[in-house]
């Protein structure tokens, strides 16, 4: 009993320093998980902040202002074609023609380059199997207008007029026919005389000399195709 007397108190201490260490150790425990779970709010909050942060960088203006009204875009207009000219003239109203210009000859519908010659009375045209003949009592010449390779159907027109020309290395003469023509350059469209004459040789197949452009036209030689190209096809 005396042994036991001895180990008794030694027991009872053992257990009361275990009872009174126990609360310690679960209290420990308790703020170790309260600080878990603060930071894990933490990085939660951390995260939700990151979460709301990449949201925010994908918002629309229109979402992130909005009152603000957006700027209208600016109206871009398509760009036109200038529209053809109908002509370049002086201040009298008179065309303006360079010292090559585009010619359209109505009755075959077609635009030939024409050299305009001040120096010529008469403008001339290309013309090949030169044949007069008569026809109501009237002088009619058929020819086919050639140049540069090409040459029309036959045509034939009244003789306006008749020249006789003599040869340069012989005293004989031959007759040089003259007919009358619609052309239109530019805006300008009018009937006008034309002497027949085999130019296949010459650069251009058509001349036009003063008897055309005296009253309706002044020349700049230092200028070409003043005068727009007339559209194919197109009535007048």
């Amino acid at each position: 009993m005396k042994k036991w007397g001895f180990f008794l108190p030694a027991i009872m201490s053992v257990v009361m320093v275990g009872c009174a260490t126990s609360p310690e150790g679960t209290s420990t425990d308790d703020k170790a998980t309260e600080t878990s779970n603060t930071t894990t709010s933490k990085d939660n909050a951390g995260q939700k902040e990151n979460t709301d942060g990449k949201e925010s960088t994908t918002l629309s203006p229109m979402e992130k202002h909005p009152n603000v009204k957006p700027k209208p875009m600016p109206t871009v207009k398509p760009k036109v074609a200038p529209s053809a000219t109908k002509g370049e003239k002086n201040s009298d109203g008179k065309l303006i023609l360079g010292q090559k210009e585009w010619v359209h000859l109505e009755g075959l519908d077609v635009n030939v380059v024409s050299r305009v010659d001040t120096g010529a009375t008469t403008s001339s045209i290309s013309a090949i199997d030169i044949v007069p003949f008569e026809r109501d009592g009237k002088k009619w010449v058929k020819f086919k207008l050639a140049h540069d390779g090409r040459q029309s159907k036959d045509i034939e027109l009244p003789v306006s007029s008749t020249k006789f020309i003599r040869q340069s290395n012989s005293d004989e003469t031959f007759e040089r026919y003259a007919i009358e023509a619609w052309i239109t350059v530019g805006d300008l469209k009018v009937k006008t005389p034309f002497t027949l004459a085999d130019r296949t040789h010459m650069d251009y197949g058509l001349l036009l000399g003063r008897s055309f452009f005296r009253d309706v036209a002044i020349v700049d030689v230092s200028r070409e195709f003043v005068q727009p190209k007339v559209v194919l096809g197109k009535k007048k």
